[in-house]
């Protein structure tokens, strides 16, 4: 088995839309620079993500130097959206937290309710030093996350899923096998461990920077879509069910917080350090 280490670095700009997958990303507290900093929410200020809309999975940003976006859609034109300037905020809602961000121009939310034929709304989030705390009883004082679900950082390993991908080849739903790791959505991808070994993790190393292990992650109907098609099926959670149950959480990859700040690059080495 080879030394492990980082295989792939994946960023969302846009919460639950297809991103990028860089060579190199800056850690910061909250996440890695740059993702899931902006949010589509309905009439309602809520999340909109593809567990209501799938053919999100459809849609692409790009990131741009400043800080904006370049976004893509089937039937769409491109669209161009600068960072708004900070100023009057709106309360929108991710899962059961009330976050403050700042609307972007309405030619970008009118470009995404055209593309999903709904009501909704582009966000930014401009303070993430502040506006989201984490779950206390996962975190310490002070720690803040974007708008990823939970935690600054989702880790898999490639391990894991070939083993997942070996249950899922044996069981009801073998021709939907196997699945590629971007059903997932992670951030980092680590190569070179045991399959499941990450379950015993409590502190990792990825090249200098330092991470805390907050808790498995808990997968939900988005993993069943495929990020090519927007078509759903029953894996993984069928095998999920039956072989990563803990309580009533079916459980793929951990959820982490960053303990240090720098950049982290595909090939940098990774060590368990507790």
């Amino acid at each position: 088995m080879p030394k492990p280490a980082l295989q792939s670095i994946h960023l969302y700009p846009v919460k639950s839309i297809a991103g990028s997958g860089p060579g190199e990303a800056v850690v910061e507290p909250w996440g890695l620079a740059g993702d899931r900093r902006w949010l589509l929410v309905d009439a309602e200020g809520r999340q909109l993500t593809q567990r209501q809309q799938r053919t999100l999975a459809l849609a692409h940003a790009e990131e741009q130097a400043d800080g904006g976006l370049v976004c893509t859609a089937p039937g769409r034109e491109p669209l161009t959206v600068e960072v708004p300037a900070s100023g009057e905020t709106i309360t929108v809602e991710v899962w059961s937290d009330k976050v403050e961000a700042v609307p972007a121009d309405p030619a970008a939310s009118e470009w995404f309710s055209g593309y999903l034929g709904i009501e909704c709304q582009l966000a930014h989030l401009d303070a993430p030093e502040k506006r989201r705390p984490i779950d206390p009883d996962h975190s310490r004082p002070g720690d803040t996350v974007s708008f990823a679900d939970g935690f600054p950082l989702l880790l898999t390993t490639a391990s894991s899923l070939d083993a997942l991908n070996s249950l899922i080849a044996q069981g009801d739903h073998a021709d939907e096998g196997p699945l590629p790791m971007n059903r997932f959505r992670p951030n980092v991808v680590v190569d070179g461990t045991a399959p499941w070994a990450e379950d015993d993790w409590q502190r990792i190393r990825i090249g200098d920077v330092v991470f805390e292990v907050a808790k498995p992650c808990s997968r939900c109907v988005v993993t069943t879509t495929d990020q090519r098609t927007a078509e759903r099926g029953k894996e993984p959670l069928r095998t999920l069910a039956r072989h990563r149950r803990f309580g009533d959480r079916l459980v793929f990859g951990q959820n982490l917080i960053p303990r240090g700040v720098g950049t982290i690059r595909i090939g940098d080495p990774f060590e368990i350090l507790g």
